[in-house]
């Protein structure tokens, strides 16, 4: 599982965790997020502009 930073505004998502917030369980890695994926805080639009900053073991 691996770690994602938005570039735009830090906002993190990590695939251990999900978001259920935003109705992503846990365990959903980020290459299974829609297409058309934002940033749930500040809208940044394009899933590939986001960093993998960690990657779990």
């Amino acid at each position: 599982m691996a770690l994602y930073e938005c570039p735009g505004c830090g906002y993190r998502y990590d695939e251990a965790s999900g978001d259920a917030h935003e109705g992503y369980a846990p365990g959903t890695a980020f290459g299974e997020l829609p297409d058309d994926f934002t940033c749930p805080d500040c809208g940044v639009r394009y899933k590939e502009d986001f960093a993998q900053v960690e990657e779990g073991a």
